[in-house]
């Protein structure tokens, strides 16, 4: 799931900049329309890839480390209920983000 994202986030960045390379080539008058919506795309898929970012390390945090105790065993398959609660509340806010990426390189696609 984590790759999956990851090379998301890799093509929708791809798309975003060839998508800014033809706004450049728009003439100016309509430049500035389209401009704003870059703007936007670009803010979208910044927040994207910081949603992305803080599952993943809280997720690693999670599971990363022998150290960490009750935690580390709830990761490799122990009994803790308050483990699987964080597991599943990251894996759900990482399926979140991925649905939000996917509508955005659904909108690059369709721009």
């Amino acid at each position: 799931m984590v790759m999956n994202v990851e090379k998301q986030l890799e093509e929708a960045k791809e798309l975003l900049e060839q998508m800014d390379l033809e706004v450049r080539e728009i003439p100016a008058q309509s430049r500035g329309m389209y401009s704003n919506r870059m703007r936007s795309y670009k803010q979208e898929m910044g927040k994207l890839e910081t949603d992305f970012k803080r599952s993943r390390i809280a997720y690693s945090d999670e599971c990363g480390g022998e150290l960490l105790g009750t935690m580390a065993r709830a990761c490799l398959g122990g009994a803790s209920s308050v483990g699987r609660a964080h597991l599943l509340d990251n894996t759900e806010r990482l399926e979140r983000s991925s649905r939000r990426l996917e509508a955005g390189y659904q909108i690059a696609v369709e721009t």
